[in-house]
C-alpha cells in the first residue's frame, strides 16, 4: 500500500512533535517541508529524512502531490495558509489555536466545507492518559452533579522567549497567555464540562514587554450550571510550575496536575470503578509541557484519511475555545460579563 504523503509547512518549536508522531505511523511520511527560513526546513529534512525543501509554500502546495498539510506556523497564519491548503484540495491538520478568533476559524471551515477536505485541529491534551481517565469518569457520571471546576497555567515564559520570535505574544498573530499557552485548558474545560454560557475575566501585563496579557484570570458559568475558574500567568518563578484542572462534584473530586495534566494528585469518588485501579499508571512525566499525544492524534488523522475512523477534533470542535477565548478577551477589554455564543 502506497503511505499517505504529507507536507508541513513552518518547522519551529511544534513541528518536532509532528515529525516525531508520523514517524511512528508506517502507513504516512513527510515528502515535504516548508518555512521561511531555509536552514530550518533544510535541518527539519535533513533530521526526518524528508526530500522536498521550500522557503514559499505556495511552490510547494502547487508541485507536490499531498494527502495532507500540517500548519505549524504563529496562530494569525494558521487560517489563511489553511484557506490555500484547502483551495488544493488538500486535507488541512492545523495546530492550536485554529485562529486568533472566531471570524478567522469560520473563514477556515468554510475553506474546508467548500472544497470537501477533513480540517483537522490539534488538542493532543485530550488524549493524554490522565486526561482520559478523567474524561471516562464524566462520562460515566461518577461525580453525580458536578459543581465547581478549577483550572490552573503556572508556567514560564521569559522575556527571551518572546524576543526569539517577534510574532510571540502579538495580537496580530499570536495573542497572550490565554489565547496560546492556556488554549488546551480552555478546550480541556469545554470537552469535559459542555458549553460556556458567559465569562467574566481579568487580564494583565505585568512583567513582559509584550502587545499583550501574560496574566489573567477568568470566570466561565456554563450552561449546566457549573462555575469554573482558569487562572493564567507566564510569570511562575523559577520555570514552569503547574497545567491543572480539578473538578469538584456531589460524589466526586479529582485534580489532575503536574506541570501539564500529566499526574493525577486526586482521585477520590463514592463509588468504586475498575479506573480507579489504574491512576497510577496513568501517571506519566512528559519531556515538555506538549506531552505524548501528538502521536495518538496523528494515528486518529491517519484513519480517517484511510476512513477506517473518525475525526476526534474538528474545525467546529476546534472553534469552541477559539470563541471562549475571544469572549475572555472581551469581557477583560469591556469589564463586562460576555455571554456566548458571540
Amino acid at each position: 500500500m502506497e503511505k499517505l504523503r504529507l507536507g508541513l509547512i513552518g518547522c519551529g518549536r511544534i513541528s518536532k512533535n509532528h515529525f516525531e508522531a508520523i514517524s511512528q505511523i508506517p502507513e504516512a511520511e513527510y515528502v515535504a517541508v516548508a518555512d521561511i527560513i531555509r536552514e530550518r526546513a533544510e535541518e527539519a529534512a535533513k533530521t526526518y529524512n524528508i526530500p522536498s525543501v521550500y522557503t514559499d509554500y505556495h511552490k510547494m502546495l502547487d508541485k507536490e502531490q499531498l494527502d495532507a498539510v500540517s500548519i505549524c506556523t504563529p496562530s494569525g497564519l494558521h487560517p489563511s495558509i489553511g484557506i490555500d491548503v484547502a483551495n488544493h484540495k488538500i486535507n488541512v491538520i492545523t495546530e492550536k489555536p485554529m485562529a486568533i478568533n472566531v471570524e478567522g476559524a469560520d473563514k477556515l471551515i468554510h475553506a474546508c466545507d467548500e472544497n470537501n477536505v477533513q480540517l483537522f485541529v490539534v488538542k493532543q491534551n485530550r488524549l493524554n492518559t490522565t486526561m482520559q481517565l478523567l474524561k471516562r469518569a464524566v462520562d460515566k457520571e461518577r461525580f453525580g452533579r458536578i459543581y465547581l471546576a478549577q483550572s490552573n497555567v503556572f508556567w514560564q515564559r521569559p522575556q527571551s522567549y518572546y524576543d526569539a520570535a517577534k510574532w510571540r505574544g502579538t495580537w496580530e498573530f499570536d495573542g497572550g497567555a490565554f489565547l496560546n499557552q492556556a488554549s488546551h485548558y480552555v478546550d480541556a474545560l469545554y470537552w469535559l464540562l459542555g458549553n460556556v454560557g458567559s465569562v467574566m475575566a481579568y487580564t494583565a501585563t505585568m512583567a513582559r514587554h509584550i502587545e499583550a496579557e501574560d496574566t489573567g484570570c477568568a470566570i466561565l458559568h456554563f450552561r449546566s450550571g457549573i462555575i469554573a475558574t482558569l487562572n493564567v500567568t507566564m510569570l511562575t518563578y523559577p520555570k514552569n510550575f503547574e497545567g491543572s484542572i480539578t473538578i469538584i462534584g456531589e460524589k466526586g473530586t479529582v485534580k489532575v496536575g503536574g506541570v501539564a495534566v500529566n499526574k493525577i494528585e486526586k482521585w477520590e469518588f463514592e463509588e468504586y470503578d475498575d479506573d480507579d485501579r489504574i491512576v497510577e499508571e496513568a501517571n506519566y512525566q512528559p519531556p515538555n509541557v506538549y506531552g505524548f499525544g501528538h502521536n495518538p492524534y496523528y494515528r486518529n488523522v491517519v484513519d480517517v484519511l484511510l476512513k477506517r475512523a473518525e475525526p476526534l477534533t474538528d474545525g467546529r470542535d476546534g472553534r469552541k475555545s477559539v470563541e471562549i477565548v475571544q469572549a475572555i478577551y472581551l469581557s477583560a477589554k469591556t469589564g463586562k460579563r460576555i455571554s456566548l455564543p458571540l
